[in-house]
This record gives structure tokens, sequence and C-alpha cells, in this order.
């Protein structure tokens, strides 16, 4: 089931974004980041308190047996739907749940008024893009820089972000 988290998910949440991208149980999922930042976290519980308190920001979660097993986070930026933090437990991937969760971000979008989704993604991370892109995203030709801010993990080498979109409409 997918609904909208609140702040009494924040713990778990927490738990769930950290486990899935950084340390040892990452790397029994496909979106492990472990071998391209040192560190073992991807976010802390201030740092999604304060996302949750932006009234642009939802963070959407998959429950599954009354526990959190997949979360997105989307932020309306003007008319685009902002999407982050797309996160399934390491233990839960390949199960379809990064698909429903990408599906109720579009759906969330177009009720938004949306015209398209946009995101970041780690150039050097090709599964994951080409994941998106089976599912409609492309790159735009936009890069980003990564931010050079090692709070959650000093790059190990040279990054950036690719930009991919999808239209809504």
């Amino acid at each position: 089931m997918i609904t909208t988290a609140d702040f009494d998910d924040i713990s778990n949440l927490n738990t769930l974004i950290n486990s899935a991208y950084r340390g040892e149980l990452s790397r029994k999922g496909w979106t492990t980041e472990a071998d391209l930042l040192d560190g073992d976290l991807r976010t802390d519980e201030q740092s999604l308190s304060r996302l949750l308190k932006n009234p642009s920001v939802v963070i959407l979660k998959f429950v599954s047996s009354d526990r959190i097993t997949g979360c997105v986070y989307l932020e309306k930026q003007g008319s685009s739907l902002y999407l982050g933090m797309l996160t399934v437990s390491p233990t839960s991937q390949a199960k379809g749940i990064g698909k429903k969760l990408l599906n109720a971000a579009e759906e969330y979008g177009r009720a938004q008024g949306c015209e398209s989704v946009v995101m970041t993604v780690i150039s050097l991370r090709y599964e994951l893009i080409e994941w998106y892109e089976r599912h409609g995203y492309k790159k735009n030709g936009e890069t980003k820089p990564f931010p050079e801010n090692d709070r959650f993990g000093k790059a190990r080498q040279p990054l950036e972000f690719v930009v991919l979109e999808k239209r809504l409409r």
C-alpha cells in the first residue's frame, strides 16, 4: 500500500534510506552507493524532518506487512515534480516496489498539474539510469555538480549528476 509519510515515519524512513544506499546491508541490493561514497549516511532524521516541513514536499511510502519497505521524495518545483530518494529495502528489491512507487509519483505529479518529472542521478550509476530510461525517462542534456559537502559521504572519485526527465502531458 502506498500512502503519504508523516513525521511519525521519520525514524523508519531514515533507517530504510540509509540501509538501501550505504553500508554493508546496501550491498544486498542493486541501489548501493557504498562503492562511490564513504560513510554510512545518505540522510538523517533532521534532514527528513526539514523536508517534510516544506509545503511543496511529500514523501510517499510503500508499506508491506506493517513495515515501510519503500519510499520516494517528491517536491513540486513550478511546473515540474522533482523526484529523489526512490528507495526500496535491499531485501525487498526486484519485486516491483520501485516501479509502483515511480508510477505513484507520476500520478501525484499529474494530480498536481505538473508537466514533467525531473531527477538527478549520479552519472556513474549506469544500471539505475537504464532502469529509469526503460520507464520513459530521458537524459535532458543537463548535468549538475556533485556537492562537495561531505556531510553524507565523501566521494571516492569525481562525481556529477545527469538530469533525467519524463513528460507527463
